[in-house]
């Protein structure tokens, strides 16, 4: 065998050996994962809905009696003070109907009058035994029914007085007209039972959020919670507010399919709100429930779950086919994190508390210090086994 061959197979034995060698070191160094420490800090847990801007007062103004609207006295974003006149209706009808019982009033007191009269009379010639027992009670009932027909003259005329006053319709609280819903000229409807709303009066110096928060959540929340306010109108601007009313009915849409959602309604009202709020802007509120200081807290990334075999460290039977994958139970799951120990993951089980955006609150099963691997998230929820070697990835210095 000459020089030449010998050196090739050389050179091919050793390159073998360096490409074994090298997955070898490969495999010592262990899988690469991403690492934060066990901290103590504050979780505050948090409650998200969304909905719209509307006034704590809000008042529709609308006619008890019908009639047409001759002048309405503000447009929409006018100011008024309360007792102002906002809508005068046509009171010609109503003011006829005054005089008409007024007159009718008249009448009826002079028939009582009458009837008083003739009853004093017979009164006298009764005693003097002039006339009957009968012509006395039919003069004491003559009477009776004239001062019934006063009365009932009274209260027509309070009636046709009540419906002309009621042609005037004037602002019940200092506010802001926030709608228009009729112009002059049009027809108000006057039913007593169905609002025919002529316009809107709002006091936008109170404003509330009300929004809707899933059935899972609202448990969760309580009177007197604080809240965090966004308005779409004003970004990077939040607002703060309180919970002041809890819905105790739902809302559900989607009822019978699968995407039915059920929510309840959450009043929060706004601290200092901004006078450029207007009803009906959607808006954001975050309400901060319960808060947990100086607590150990693991990042929400770092915890996963596994079987209790496999937490138990036992082996777990193996499907007879290679296309299935053992079955576990969702009772059987455990929730876990792995921690970094002498360069290998060592499974940990914990008892978890609240959550905010970022953090678990951790109640049992680690230490303040502790490696928690984070990620990469495929090897952390399906790869990473129980005393597995691991290497920190090195964060990559930014300029």
């Amino acid at each position: 065998m000459n020089t030449k061959k010998i050196l090739i197979i050389v050179g091919v034995v050793l390159l073998i050996a360096l490409i074994i060698v090298g997955n070898l070191l490969k495999k010592d160094r262990g899988i690469e994962v991403l690492s934060e420490k066990v901290t103590r800090g504050t979780v505050q847990q948090k409650v998200t809905g969304s909905g719209q801007i509307r006034p704590a007062t809000e008042v529709k103004v609308s006619a008890q009696v019908a009639g047409k609207i001759i002048r309405l006295h503000v447009k929409e974003g006018d100011h008024v003070k309360k007792g102002q006149l906002l809508v005068e209706l046509d009171e010609e009808k109503y003011r006829a109907n005054v005089e008409r019982a007024e007159s009718q009033l008249l009448a009826a007191k002079a028939n009582e009058k009458k009837a008083h009269s003739e009853l004093q009379r017979t009164r006298q010639l009764f005693k003097r035994k002039l006339v009957s027992t009968a012509d006395l009670e039919a003069a004491e009932a003559n009477f009776e029914a004239a001062m019934s027909n006063r009365l009932q003259a009274e209260a027509s005329l309070k009636e046709a007085q009540d419906a002309l006053d009621k042609t005037k319709l004037y602002a019940t609280i200092e506010g802001v007209v926030t709608r228009v819903n009729k112009e002059e000229g049009e027809m108000a409807l006057g039913a007593q039972f169905q609002e025919d709303v002529i316009l809107v009066v709002s006091d936008l110096s109170v404003m509330e959020a009300v929004v809707e928060i899933d059935e899972n959540d609202v448990v969760n929340v309580e009177l007197g919670d604080s809240a965090i306010v966004e308005v779409d109108a004003f970004p990077d601007t939040t607002f703060k507010g309180m919970v002041t009313e809890i819905a105790h009915s739902a809302i559900t849409k989607g009822m019978g399919t699968t995407e039915q959602v059920t929510n309840f309604e959450v009043t929060v009202t706004i601290d200092r709100p901004d006078p450029r709020f207007r009803p009906g802007m959607s808006t954001t509120v975050d309400i901060l429930t319960k808060r947990l200081d100086n607590v150990l807290k693991v990042p929400i990334q770092a915890v996963t779950v596994r079987s209790k075999d496999e937490i138990e460290g036992k082996n777990k039977k193996k499907s007879s086919r290679a296309d299935e994958s053992p079955k576990i139970k969702d009772e059987d799951l455990r929730e876990v994190v792995f921690v970094i120990k002498e360069g290998k993951a060592v499974i940990k089980p914990v008892k978890l508390g609240i959550s905010d955006d970022t953090h678990y609150a951790v109640l049992s099963g680690l230490q303040e210090g502790d490696e928690v691997i984070t990620g990469p998230f495929r090897v952390l929820t399906k790869t990473l086994k129980n005393g597995q070697a691991v290497r920190v990835k090195k964060e990559v210095e930014k300029d």
